[in-house]
């Protein structure tokens, strides 16, 4: 979790009367212009940089206007909910054709009686001109106020518009076994503008892939006594036809002569119920190139740890690898293989959450629960003890700019990812 600063807060007196799942359309107040300024709307009043009220055809928007932001524009609540938040919802469109512009959401609690922000689940990225929904789960307890922070994009105009909040403690749809119930850690979207952010579901498990890089971001998936049985290891590795049209298939040959594994980031172990499942597991956009020794030594030792607290509880695993330049059996630095199509990393890491069975998964994660997270480099010599490179999920985080746990309520994030495991390896 990162936290920002931002204005003093107000005092209690200033708590709004917002009650559960209220919606502010942005219908009322005017604001025609961009320079900083506040704007009375139903809900209270809310503060636009480099912001306005739009109305225009170009604008897309549910009713007459919609909250407009370029360049680094913000919508900024001042005042608290003070029923607190279980989760938000807003609609979010391109302003007219503009490019793509991302965007993410803040949330200031008042009981920290400070002046920071912190940030809530991934960034998101809006690329269509018809308003779409981004949920966010929040659940935080007593009074709280939020912030959007348009982030990317320049002066590609961004449309909000019905910032909708329900109540904290308002009951949850439960969400099992859904290999993205812990969030979508890069705010990856199956849209083809957004070629190395682009979101693969598989039924087995689901991939944010980077095409220009020929291998997933990261890789995500729930794994429990039902995902293994009988069947065999398929070795069929292949290329992956999902993928969008024109896009460069990595071959099963791709990896041939470069000194690296075909690195499973869902092992293949992970998926022995049915000899479908089993072959998922060996499409190419489910690999990375690995050094041997980090591939089949340690990363093999903790994918076999991993399937030991099995039956007795389900575990959540989210995977993946950054940087450029390996050290792989040949010897030497290698940036790429596949004639520059396949991008060598230079770390890979790994999440892993575990719970005992049961049901509404992500309400059952509280601050006791073990989270192994590790973070190896590339590199054919290191040790074979996957202990050794064990960190927490903030520094994993803080190297790749993911949001890994992002729906978890954000006090069990601050605990959670703040530690390093110190349980037992085997």
């Amino acid at each position: 979790m990162a936290f920002y600063p931002t204005s003093v807060d107000s005092p209690l007196a200033w708590l709004a009367p917002f009650a559960a799942n209220t919606q502010e359309a942005f219908e009322t107040g005017t604001k025609a212009t961009y320079p900083t300024d506040s704007v009375a709307l139903s809900s209270g009043t809310w503060v636009l940089n480099d912001g306005v009220l739009g109305n225009t055809a170009a604008d897309h928007k549910n009713g007459n206007q919609a909250v407009r932001l370029q360049q680094n524009g913000k919508l900024t609540m001042s005042f608290f909910l003070p029923a607190g938040a279980g989760t938000v919802t807003v609609q979010h469109a391109v302003y007219g054709t503009d490019a793509s512009s991302s965007w993410e959401l803040y949330a200031q609690p008042q009981a920290c009686n400070c002046t920071k922000w912190t940030k809530v689940g991934a960034t998101v990225l809006t690329t269509s001109a018809t308003l779409q929904a981004a949920a966010f789960t929040v659940n935080i307890p007593g009074p709280v106020k939020f912030e959007i922070r348009k982030v990317s994009g320049g002066a590609a105009q961004l449309n909000l518009d019905d910032f909708t909040v329900t109540e904290y403690g308002t009951t949850q749809p439960s969400i099992d076994n859904d290999h993205l119930a812990l969030g979508n850690p890069s705010g990856a979207v199956a849209d083809v503008s957004s070629p190395n952010n682009y979101l693969l579901p598989k039924p087995q498990f689901t991939i944010g892939y980077n095409r220009d890089q020929g291998k997933p971001n990261w890789v995500s998936w729930h794994l429990d006594a039902a995902d293994t049985g009988s069947a065999g290891r398929q070795d069929d590795f292949r290329n992956d036809t999902a993928l969008p049209a024109g896009w460069y298939q990595v071959q099963s040959t791709s990896y041939s002569g470069s000194g690296f594994d075909r690195g499973h980031n869902c092992p293949s172990a992970d998926r022995t119920a049915t000899r479908e499942d089993n072959s998922a597991t060996f499409l190419m956009t489910n690999m990375m190139p690995q050094a041997p020794n980090n591939n089949q030594q340690a990363w093999a030792s903790l994918e076999n740890y991993t399937r030991t607290f099995l039956p007795n509880n389900e575990v959540y695993v989210i995977c993946g690898s950054y940087g450029v330049g390996g050290t792989g059996s040949n010897g030497g630095v290698t940036n790429t293989i596949d004639q520059g199509r396949v991008t060598v990393p230079a770390y890979c890491w790994k999440v892993i959450v575990v719970l005992p069975v049961g049901n509404n998964d992500v309400s059952r994660i509280n601050a006791s629960t073990r989270v192994i997270a590790i973070n190896t480099p590339n590199q054919q010599g290191i040790s074979t003890d996957w202990s050794t490179f064990r960190t927490s999920v903030d520094a994993i985080e803080a190297a790749t700019g993911y949001d890994i746990l992002s729906n978890l309520p954000v006090a069990v994030q601050d605990v959670l990812e703040a530690q390093v495991d110190n349980g037992p390896t085997q």
